[in-house]
């Protein structure tokens, strides 16, 4: 049997996992509630927002270590092992959420779905270098990255809806049961690399290889990966370490914070919240279809993988900082607050993409997902430093918050075209 377009369906089974794991991250947050929400977590437990912050930097450390781990051991096994060790061991987690008591296993169990929803960022990033000629990974980091907008879609509805009907308990347990039974597909479809692939036809195949960098097409599987000091011995690596640094955070405010802001801010219930949570996101799974496909476009135009990745960052940069710049003047209601959360994450999400995609362009297979994982490490301490800020600070105000998170926009930004001079491929 021969599949056209296998490439695709690996990327369309990337794309349910990556909107599995938002919807399976994002239940916490909708359902935590305060001490006047009824049924809320918060409430049934006796937990509090300080509890809540603590417990979400518990996950995000994990998630921190995850994202170095992961990278690791998909350099190691490979992206279709890979992910099934890492979904498997995130949707038993969620699922486990259905049985906690108190602050202490609940702390537990986030540790362990931090941990394992990390290996989809570097699994995803490498499973697109394998597949992808460089022209496209854009486009399909798009596509993957849309995962977790359409996942912040669906998530506040759907698990409202859940909440309501069911209780939290059985949310958790509804939703933990997605991952495992994904592993299913995923293993069916996903045979082996498109060198080695029984469906692959030759014309995608000739495609694929043709279109890559030249380590790319000479790596074997006994090719080994350059170490973390080899890797960080390239200036061009810094420049995807410090921009995510400095960008990480931004997405991660809204991700761990939105629904909390609305509950304090605006007086909003679990169900308001469901029914206003979900737009912004739609802003973003546009600006991922859209960075990448600009990029890409761009790439083919010039034949300049610099220019399309750098002109669509700056592009995503200049759109995020004119929308937080906007969230300090101009969010006086709820609605206008949700109006430019959608411009802010279409702009992040029009430039993500394309950091993301930095690794598979610097260095070939072996190497991509030990960076990329190294990034979003170092990322996501920088977003646990701003969680353990923002309950502090919102006590007061949120608005220093807003000012800080669009200071990081240009440093990121610059980061990027500072240390990444030309963007190609260090391995010669």
């Amino acid at each position: 049997m021969k599949v056209k377009g296998l490439r695709w369906f690996i990327i369309g089974l990337i794309f349910l996992a990556t909107v599995i794991n938002y919807i399976d991250r994002s239940a916490l947050a909708i359902m935590w509630g305060n001490e006047n929400v009824e049924g809320s977590i918060s409430k049934s437990l006796g937990l509090n927002k300080n509890d809540y912050g603590n417990i979400l930097n518990i996950f995000m450390v994990f998630y921190a270590l995850g994202q170095l781990f992961s990278g690791k051991l998909f350099d190691k096994v490979g992206t279709r092992i890979g992910y099934v060790i890492s979904i498997g061991v995130w949707g038993l987690s969620s699922f486990l959420h259905s049985t906690v008591r108190g602050f202490l296993s609940i702390a537990f169990f986030r540790s362990t779905l931090g941990i394992s929803e990390a290996g989809n960022w570097p699994g995803g990033v490498k499973s697109n270098a394998e597949w992808f000629p460089i022209k496209e990974r854009a486009i399909a980091q798009g596509l993957f990255n849309a995962g977790a907008s359409i996942g912040s879609v669906i998530a506040p509805p759907f698990i409202a809806a859940l909440f309501v009907s069911y209780g939290w308990r059985i949310t958790f347990m509804i939703i933990g049961s997605f991952g495992i039974l994904w592993i299913v597909p995923w293993l069916f479809v996903n045979k082996a690399g498109p060198k080695k692939h029984p469906w692959i036809t030759q014309e995608e195949q000739k495609y694929i290889i043709e279109g890559q960098s030249k380590a790319d097409q000479s790596a074997t599987e006994q090719t080994k990966g350059l170490s973390l000091k080899q890797i960080l011995s390239y200036r061009e690596s810094w420049a995807i370490v410090i921009g995510r640094l400095f960008l990480e955070p931004i997405w991660w405010f809204f991700v761990g914070w939105m629904p909390i802001y609305l509950f304090d801010v605006y007086g909003f219930n679990v169900k308001e919240v469901g029914a206003f949570a979900w737009v912004p996101y739609v802003g973003a799974a546009i600006g991922s279809i859209a960075g990448g496909y600009v990029s890409g476009q761009i790439i083919s135009k010039t034949n300049s993988i610099n220019k399309g990745r750098k002109t669509t960052i700056l592009i995503g940069g200049i759109i995020m900082l004119l929308g937080l710049v906007a969230s300090v003047f101009f969010a006086t209601s709820p609605e206008r607050f949700v109006a430019i959360v959608f411009v802010v994450l279409f702009g992040f999400q029009f430039a993500i993409g394309n950091v993301q995609t930095l690794p598979s362009d610097l260095f070939s297979g072996k190497s991509v997902g030990s960076l990329a994982g190294l990034g979003g490490m170092v990322g996501v301490f920088s977003v646990i430093i701003m969680n353990f800020l923002v309950p502090l600070i919102a006590e007061i105000s949120y608005t220093p918050i807003f000012i800080a998170i669009a200071v990081f926009v240009p440093l990121g930004v610059g980061a990027i075209y500072y240390f990444a001079r030309n963007i190609e491929s260090v391995e010669k």
